[in-house]
């Protein structure tokens, strides 16, 4: 038998350093205060339900690490996942530091395995509160020496997720896979900075699939307004929406090119359906079966 019963007391890193390859962990109701990373091929979570086992941690991007250095956004994750063929189902993966306009960003799960599955789940932050890897390749070179080397591998990566709530403020959800979005309710929080974005990918222009959100509902808390579906953290970042229900704190324009830069020119945003009054360069790609290569660009 490979399924194996953990308990909130328990130490949620050694529980998952033990499982044997293809185990199932019943994670029973409470609260797992804990930092923790899943190295084990085909690990399934199995919670008692998203509000009853929670993971949780509370590191922030300008905390001061034990090296003597600042976090930065990619050590703050509560549960890394540096595995291939992980599912986590039934559970909340939280980070709870809060007042990002401080802090910085805060991730809750960082998703460096590949064939990744997330169903009936909740993920809750503020600022990057969902990365799905891997990073880009400009920062894998940069941070050679100061992020192991399983969060800097340089292979494609992709991720599924089903009926899950995910929470956040600032481009909280954001990276490089290629990442689908069914049926989940993606829900922006207030941000003492009255800034508010929900997709930051960066994807490389080879890439065709980027991120995909279908079916999915944009909800926001009271008095959130003025929320755009997506930024491009890089050039080529690829994300698309369809048949989605889009909340009125969604922003008429719907996309924005990220602060100065002329990401506009490459970034291939699309919705279907069209909506009236979107920035004019969203929409210009073909579908997803065709190339994506931005109109006008100088090969891929």
């Amino acid at each position: 038998m490979n399924d194996f019963i953990v308990h909130a007391g328990d130490d949620l890193q050694a529980a998952f350093d033990r499982a044997p390859e293809g185990a199932i962990l019943h994670l029973t109701a409470g609260e797992y205060r804990r930092k923790a990373v899943i190295r084990t091929k085909g690990l399934t979570l199995v919670g008692e339900g998203a509000e009853r086992t929670v993971l949780v941690w509370d590191d922030y991007a300008e905390k001061i690490h034990a090296d003597g250095k600042t976090y930065n956004t990619f050590r703050t994750w509560t549960l890394a996942v540096c595995a291939d063929g992980v599912t986590l189902r039934g559970l909340s993966v939280v980070n709870d530091a809060l007042h990002p306009e401080s802090k910085g960003q805060e991730v809750a799960l960082s998703v460096y395995g590949d064939r990744f599955v997330m169903e009936d789940c909740t993920l809750r932050s503020t600022q990057d509160t969902l990365f799905v890897g891997p990073l880009p390749r400009d920062l894998i070179a940069r941070y050679d020496g100061f992020l192991p080397d399983e969060l800097r591998a340089d292979r494609p990566l992709s991720q599924r997720f089903t009926r899950c709530r995910i929470e956040g403020t600032v481009d909280f959800i954001f990276g490089c896979g290629d990442a689908r979005f069914e049926d989940c309710d993606i829900r922006s929080l207030r941000d003492a900075r009255n800034v508010g974005y929900v997709a930051a990918p960066a994807h490389a222009p080879e890439q065709a699939e980027g991120f995909l959100f279908r079916r999915c509902r944009f909800t926001a808390e009271d008095g959130v307004r003025g929320v755009y579906l997506a930024r491009p953290w890089r050039d080529y970042g690829l994300a698309r929406f369809e048949d989605c229900v889009l909340g009125a704190h969604i922003a008429p324009e719907g996309f924005d090119k990220w602060n100065d830069t002329d990401r506009d020119k490459t970034a291939r945003f699309y919705e279907t359906p069209p909506v009236p009054g979107r920035v004019p360069w969203c929409n210009r790609w073909q579908k997803a079966s065709q190339s994506f290569a931005p109109a006008g660009a100088k090969g891929t």
